[in-house]
């Protein structure tokens, strides 16, 4: 696991346009002490850093990795959905816009969606006044469609599917919208309907 650089620290406390001093006031600590950690001649405690990451503005994984992310999209737009799944245990987080989330000790990326391919063609039909959608995806343990999702322009439907079974569901026949589905080892595929 990757901890916290100096270089980090310095960097996220000059963006705040913080000193030294201020920032160790926040954290009960000696200005001489942030010297250290920026220097690279000591390290923050472990118990420190939820304190740090709070007085610099970010979350613990992204203090940890220095990868900050602002998000963007301060309407909360569904047109900027993201997706983030964990590796580990096949959590499904979803966000209107890009965030900083772990999972199982893992900084999650975002889910870069792609047009669907010949092995992840994905059949839309109007049945009933539903949308019926299927993926001709094989259904193994080891590879098969993880969910799939239908964002309106004010709401997300989210199935999640399991090995053995189909991948095929219905969604409720909205005005517009963005499909999508997640391959376990291929990633997310979408199409606009």
């Amino acid at each position: 696991m990757q901890y916290v650089t100096g270089n980090t620290i310095k960097e996220l406390r000059e963006r705040k346009r913080m000193t030294q001093k201020e920032l160790a006031e926040k954290l009960c600590v000696s200005d001489k002490t942030v010297s250290k950690w920026e220097t690279g001649r000591g390290l923050p405690d472990i118990s420190l850093l939820m304190d740090l990451a709070g007085a610099l503005g970010i979350s613990v994984p992204e203090l940890l990795t220095g990868d900050c992310i602002t998000n963007q999209n301060r309407a909360s737009n569904m047109k900027k959905t993201a997706f983030y799944v964990c590796p580990v245990c096949g959590n499904i987080i979803h966000s209107m816009g890009e965030g900083a989330f772990s999972c199982c000790g893992i900084s999650l990326p975002v889910l870069e969606a792609e047009s669907p391919d010949e092995k992840h063609n994905i059949s839309i039909e109007n049945i009933d006044g539903m949308y019926s959608v299927s993926v001709k995806h094989e259904m193994t343990k080891n590879h098969y469609i993880s969910f799939l999702a239908l964002v309106s322009f004010d709401r997300i439907e989210m199935v999640k599917l399991y090995p053995e079974q189909n991948a095929e569901c219905r969604f409720s026949k909205t005005r517009h919208g963005t499909l999508y589905a997640c391959c376990n080892q291929h990633g997310l595929f979408k199409i606009n309907i």
